[in-house]
């Protein structure tokens, strides 16, 4: 009797394929990278939440509104930046830096260090904006629960819920814009980068 060949395990398949994947990750890994982002994660949102606990509580409701606002749409454009940058195409950016198209080279640089451009967007970013919108909507929820004479414990927790569902809202229509306007996008990105920095 002849034995059966096994059927190859596509699952196998996929471990033997991923476990090559990460050999190559881990050559490629930046340490000095990892160091510096965790370094400048640390003194910025140190240094806004300082400034936040300084300035945030002092802010009337108006001004924490709009103070809130801006930092919520500050986070949403810099991860529609980061996902864009990793969706691009690089092939389009190298075709207009040959013809010498303005910020074509510097969309090229973002498009070879993705992983990096990426997560400081993305993350570092996006945290520091997530600190200052939790701060002002403690500040928000203080005012407003002297003007309505309102439990001030509730109405935290609802104001941060608002706030949540904003940035996380925005957030997931921003990455399906990024996703269809990638290329669009990091070029327009690039091309403002291009008046306050050269590339070498």
């Amino acid at each position: 009797m002849f034995k059966k060949k096994k059927k190859p395990n596509e699952l196998e398949n996929l471990k033997v394929q991923t476990k090559r994947k990460e050999k190559v990750k881990k050559e490629l890994i930046d340490k000095k990278w990892i160091i510096k982002i965790i370094l400048i994660t640390f003194i910025l949102s140190f240094g806004m939440s300082c400034l936040a606990e300084v300035t945030v509580p002092n802010f009337n409701l108006i001004v924490g509104l709009i103070v809130t606002l801006i930092f919520i749409t500050i986070g949403i454009l810099f991860d529609i930046i980061g996902v864009s940058v990793t969706t691009a195409s690089e092939k389009v950016f190298h075709s207009m830096n040959a013809r010498k198209v303005r910020g074509a080279d510097i969309a090229v640089n973002f498009k070879k260090h993705s992983e990096k451009v990426s997560s400081f967007c993305c993350d570092v970013v996006g945290d520091i904006c997530g600190v200052i919108s939790g701060s002002t909507a403690g500040a928000i929820a203080l005012t407003l629960s002297t003007m309505i004479d309102c439990n001030a414990f509730w109405l935290t927790l609802i104001v941060t819920a608002v706030i949540a569902s904003l940035t996380i809202g925005g957030k997931a229509i921003g990455k399906s814009f990024a996703i269809n306007k990638c290329n669009i996008i990091l070029y327009e990105f690039s091309k403002l980068v291009s008046y306050f920095y050269k590339c070498k």
